[in-house]
């Protein structure tokens, strides 16, 4: 099994994440599963991480968020697999794969490619030959099914798997490490992980925060929107009450989300797409508040039972929320145990790797049973 994507772990992102964890699990059950990816610079490398073969193909550069690189193509037309798994969207190994088609083709569709307008005008014909060519499509949530305007004409052969986690990640923490956090960043206390890019809805959120007098704000992770987002902080006048934590190892985050009160994904479009940190905040305890963008957000948060859903790019709506659940300690309680009971029943790595086990084998034997 041959998975494809851009970047891989410890990249940091929620796809490079979830290829990381799922090819690290089908090894332990014996699967020979490896992963093509492309390199920081023009030198190609051939690694082990985490157990996981990786070939790492040098890249010329970058256009519109897609590294280009000629040797990923190479790469990808030297390997010999049973399955090829694509993570779309990465545009150039997509067409690397039709140029020359080979094996079984399972593509786990993340996203809709929804800010690069210009790129899916030329991308668009390839895209459906893409999925009309695959033998099984993975879509992480019911939502983005059926709101995919690229999904629905080839909805037979899609299967919804859920992003899952390791949950015993979030079993074991350190007491003194919650109290750490909770003295360093002050409460009550909404909390935010990810990168910094433009859908996320950073800005919002600091905006929802102007509103909410007192509550502290901390933000997980970095990216390209961080020099804007640390110019509103200063602009609004909350730099006492923001903190910037910069990226963390994953081992710190647990106790982190234990140290929150809510647990905030205030995303604006699409391309947030389900949400890994919603699950992790969940497994912890932790009550959500997202915005309703028609994807897998409002799959993994239930309004009312797990958290609350907002509309997007609404500040007021934003610290309504906000206001209404730190006011209310004992819901806030209610609402964390119901997400873990959701994220046990629904999002576990296990369960996750074991759906995908089930469509490469029914792929394998090419009798659509997947």
């Amino acid at each position: 099994m041959l998975h494809v994507y851009k970047d891989f772990h410890p990249v940091p992102g929620g796809i490079e994440g979830h290829i990381r964890d799922l090819a690290v699990r089908l090894r332990r059950l014996g699967v020979d599963a490896s992963v093509l990816v492309t390199s920081p610079d023009r030198h190609t490398r051939r690694e082990v991480l985490f157990g996981v073969p990786v070939t790492k193909a040098g890249r010329l550069g970058q256009l519109a968020s897609t590294p280009i690189s000629p040797a990923l193509c190479l790469e990808l037309w030297r390997t010999e697999a049973d399955v090829y798994h694509l993570h779309f969207p990465y545009p150039l190994g997509e067409a690397a794969y039709l140029l020359r088609p080979r094996g079984r083709l399972v593509i786990t569709y993340h996203s809709d490619i929804v800010r690069q307008r210009n790129l899916l005008r030329f991308y668009r014909p390839l895209l459906g030959r893409l999925l009309r060519r695959a033998d099984a499509i993975l879509v992480t949530s019911p939502q983005y099914l059926e709101s995919s305007p690229f999904l629905r004409p080839v909805a037979a052969k899609c299967r919804v798997v859920p992003l899952g986690i390791d949950l015993s990640r979030f079993d074991a923490f350190d007491p003194d490490r919650v109290a750490a956090w909770r003295a360093k960043l002050g409460s009550p206390l909404v909390l935010f992980v990810g990168r910094f890019r433009y859908y996320k809805g950073l800005d919002y959120l600091l905006g929802a925060l102007r509103l909410v007098p007192g509550v502290r704000l901390g933000l997980v992770g970095d990216g390209p929107a961080g020099p804007r987002l640390r110019r509103l902080v200063a602009e609004f006048g909350l730099e006492s009450r923001v903190t910037f934590l910069g990226v963390l190892p994953d081992g710190e985050l647990p106790a982190l989300y234990r140290a929150a009160d809510v647990y905030v994904l205030p995303a604006t479009e699409r391309s947030e797409a389900f949400g890994i940190s919603l699950l992790e905040a969940m497994a912890a305890g932790l009550p959500v508040v997202t915005t309703e963008l028609g994807t897998g957000t409002s799959y993994v948060n239930r309004h009312r039972e797990t958290g609350l859903i907002v509309p997007p790019r609404d500040p007021e709506a934003l610290a309504a929320a906000l206001a209404e659940l730190l006011a209310d300690p004992e819901r806030r309680r209610a609402m964390g145990s119901a997400g873990r009971k959701r994220v046990e029943a629904e999002f576990t790595l296990d369960r996750m790797v074991g759906e995908v086990l089930r469509v490469y084998r029914g792929v394998l034997q090419n009798d659509g049973r997947f």
